[in-house]
């Protein structure tokens, strides 16, 4: 029996999550990372120690613990700031990527777009990269278009440069689809985009668990994701941008620590990053963030990625042999990220989910936050699998034999 990659050590990686424990008497398979990723001891125990040892509000206080919880908040900034080639100013810390999102669409957009201007997104965006665009359409007045997907579940590039034609003033688009799990090619993205004269805006948040997204970074204008899927916690998120921008932009929330001054009259806002972090910010879980991107660099991407493929390839070989299951997307693993998105003949998938969850196998079942994309593949819902590093391949046999099993009950 394989285990995804040799470069993986399986029974050491699966030490570090102790949710791997039977269930009801069943081996627990999760396959619900591109949802929320579970997290390693080391991360828990990292936001447990702030919050037991060192837990003091940031930014605030001048006694030493205070200044304990400062250095911690801080240098897990410099340490995520560095990791993806940007400064600190340029590494705005929020509760998640559709916070991240919305503020640059609330804070940069009506700054920059007008009636009549057009922003472009994609019809593989989750909704957190629709919803803040059509609501700024909706305030400007300006047009929303769409780039469209080709039969194997890649970007119409075609699509793409005529709507680049338009002068567009931004493009959204996800570095990685959460349904199909089509791997966008942002570097070429960029080039287009930024040919057209335009901004780029990428989703991140399916890629940073997985890939290594440091050239995606430098290329795009504004570049998010969250914590929670690349095992780190939930509640934080971050906007990595270009320094120039974010000083050009107002404030998107207003309150505590985004400001220098405040009279009766006026406010002064605080540099950046901080213009940007109103109230108290999730500094706990920064440190908890920081701990997990040292612990997935300690395992390394390229390992993580060539074990995440295999097991991939290994559900995509296994579905070949089931003609009763349909896979959405690019057919090789080699052009998708860690997920296998699909559905069951005649069966609907929340029976589906529900029948595999019985199984002690955790899939996800609906819409997957991608409205326009079911509407574009003229389905309601489908079923999807996601891996991450603690995965093997008696996972994916779970998942067969589940879906075998779902199969038989509705056969009868």
């Amino acid at each position: 029996m394989t285990y995804g990659s040799s470069a993986i050590n399986q029974e050491a990686i699966a030490a570090e999550f102790p949710f791997l424990s039977e269930r009801e008497g069943k081996p627990l398979a999760y396959l619900d990372s591109a949802a929320t990723a579970q997290k390693p001891t080391v991360v828990v125990n990292a936001l447990s120690d702030h919050l037991l040892l060192h837990n003091a509000n940031v930014h605030r206080g001048v006694y030493p613990l205070a200044a304990e919880s400062d250095a911690l908040f801080e240098g897990a900034r410099e340490r995520i700031a560095a990791r993806f080639g940007r400064l600190p100013q340029e590494t705005v810390f929020t509760k998640n990527a559709t916070e991240a999102i919305n503020l640059v669409a609330k804070s940069w957009g009506p700054a920059n777009v007008e009636a009549g201007d057009l922003i472009v997104t994609t019809v593989m965006e989750h909704h957190a990269n629709i919803v803040p665009w059509q609501m700024l359409r909706d305030s400007s007045g300006c047009e929303l278009g769409w780039v469209e997907v080709d039969s194997d579940g890649q970007l119409d590039m075609a699509s793409l440069d005529a709507l680049l034609e338009r002068k567009p003033k931004l493009v959204a688009v996800t570095h990685v689809s959460n349904v199909l799990g089509t791997i966008n090619p942002i570097v070429e993205i960029a080039e287009r985009v930024h040919t057209a004269g335009a901004l780029l805006l990428v989703d991140g948040c399916q890629a940073v668990a997985q890939l290594d997204v440091r050239e995606a970074v430098a290329v795009a204008d504004f570049y998010v994701f969250t914590g929670h899927k690349v095992y780190g916690p939930t509640g934080i998120g971050v906007l990595l941008a270009r320094r120039e921008l974010l000083a050009a932009m107002p404030p998107f929330l207003g309150g505590g620590d985004m400001i220098l001054t405040v009279n009766r009259e006026r406010a002064v806002w605080n540099e950046l990053p901080y213009k940007f972090e109103a109230g108290t910010p999730p500094f706990a879980e920064a440190t908890a963030l920081a701990a997990a991107f040292d612990w997935v660099d300690s395992v390394g991407l390229d390992a993580i990625r060539e074990h995440e493929h295999a097991l991939v390839s290994e559900t995509l070989a296994a579905f070949e042999q089931l003609p009763w299951i349909r896979v959405f997307g690019p057919q090789d693993a080699d052009s998708r990220g860690a997920l296998v998105t699909f559905e069951v003949d005649g069966v609907h998938p929340h029976d589906v989910a529900e029948i595999l969850g019985r199984e002690g196998v955790c899939v996800r079942a609906g819409h997957h936050c991608a409205g326009p994309l079911m509407e574009s593949l003229g389905i309601g819902a489908s079923t999807r699998a996601s891996f991450a590093v603690h995965n093997s391949s008696e996972d994916v046999e779970r998942l067969v034999a589940a879906l075998h099993e779902v199969q038989r009950i509705f056969a009868d």
